[in-house]
This record gives C-alpha cells, sequence and structure tokens, in this order.
C-alpha cells in the first residue's frame, strides 16, 4: 500500500475534525509551501499524510496523549521501506512529532516548520472557523460559555467552545508562524477569523 492508502486507512473513525480531507489539505499546502521554500519534497509529503495518524488516540484519551508522540511511533514501520536515506526517515519522523501548536518538540528542519505552519493554517481562516466549531460538536461543547472564565475552562468540556479555542490558540497562530509563505498566506486568513469571532459575539449578545 502507499503512504496516502495507509493513512487514509489508520484515519478511518477519526473525528471529522482530523479527518482525511483536514490531512489532504494539508498535503496541498505543503505541495504549495514546500516548492516556493525549496523542501525536501520526499521527506515533506509523507510527513503530511502521515502527520495525524495518531489523532485518534489523543481524542479517545481525552488529550491525555499526544498525538505527535504517538503518530510518530505509529509511522516508524509504515516509513521503514521508504526509498529515502535514514536520514530522511529521521526527518520525517521529527515531522510529525513536532507539529503540534501545544506540542514539546520545536520543528528544527525546513520540512517540520513548514508542516507546523500548514497544519496551523488549516486551523485559521474560514476553515479554522469550521474546524472549531465542528470539534466543539464532537467533544459536546456549548455555542458559547460566556459565564465560564478562560482560566477555569478546561478542554474536551462542555465549555471548549469555538470561541474558548479561538481565544486560547487560534489568535495566536498568526505570530507562531515560521516560514515566509506561510506568513504570507497566514495573514488574510488572520483577518477573516478575527472579523468572524467579533461579529460572533456581538450576534450572541444581540447587538448585531
Amino acid at each position: 500500500m502507499s503512504i496516502p492508502d495507509i493513512a487514509r486507512q489508520m484515519l478511518n473513525g477519526g473525528q471529522g475534525s482530523h479527518d482525511w480531507d483536514h490531512t489532504l489539505r494539508v498535503v496541498r499546502l505543503c505541495d504549495h509551501i514546500g516548492r516556493i521554500e525549496t523542501a525536501d519534497m520526499a521527506v515533506l509529503i509523507p510527513a503530511a499524510y502521515l502527520h495525524d495518524i495518531g489523532r485518534q488516540k489523543q481524542d479517545e484519551s481525552d488529550g491525555a496523549i499526544c498525538h505527535a508522540e504517538y503518530g510518530a511511533t505509529l509511522a516508524e514501520p509504515v516509513i521503514r521501506d521508504l526509498s529515502v536515506t535514514d536520514h530522511q526517515k529521521t526527518n520525517i519522523l521529527h515531522c510529525i512529532r513536532s507539529h503540534r501548536f501545544r506540542g514539546a518538540n520545536r520543528p528544527e528542519t525546513l520540512e517540520a516548520q513548514i508542516l507546523f505552519d500548514a497544519d496551523k493554517l488549516d486551523a485559521i481562516g474560514a476553515i479554522g472557523v469550521a474546524r472549531a466549531f465542528l470539534f466543539a460538536g464532537e467533544i459536546g461543547a456549548k455555542l458559547h460559555s460566556p459565564g465560564v472564565a478562560l482560566e477555569d475552562s478546561r478542554p474536551y468540556t462542555a465549555d471548549d467552545t469555538g470561541y474558548r479555542e479561538y481565544q486560547v490558540k487560534l489568535r495566536h497562530i498568526r505570530d507562531r508562524i515560521l516560514t515566509r509563505e506561510g506568513k504570507k498566506l497566514a495573514q488574510a486568513r488572520h483577518r477573516f477569523m478575527t472579523d468572524f469571532f467579533q461579529q460572533f459575539l456581538q450576534e450572541y449578545e444581540g447587538n448585531r
């Protein structure tokens, strides 16, 4: 089986917010950014296909398991027979291990930085807003929890709303993007997302 086929099979049964469609969007973004930034595409594209194969385990554990770390472990036997060097295989695993926004591993190689950017770009803009509310629905969160202070809210609970995700993560993504092309793409997506959540709050309070 090819890497895309293996990745699709391993993602089967996962949540819609981190499904095969998300993977394909990340692959396309990696292809776009990677060619401009002159990345090693033999590393970047397999890593992009495999980056979320550990996500289902994280969701099943309510966040106790890091999907990036677990995904890298799952990917080791998958890439074993790839026609690339051992150094490239190590880089593929590093890309997967370091792509998470809240992860402990920093993306050190160009390919890891591009995967990080591509994955984060799919978390902002119109797609990002849609995915934030899709994830909130998947875990049974409310539309909004204005009576709960941000510091008192917890992930994977009814208060883990789309707006909470915007506050704790999404609004910070633009400033965490690493590559030149990624930064360029992030600007318009960030503006759209910020405008959306401003109007969301106004409509929620009946002021618009």
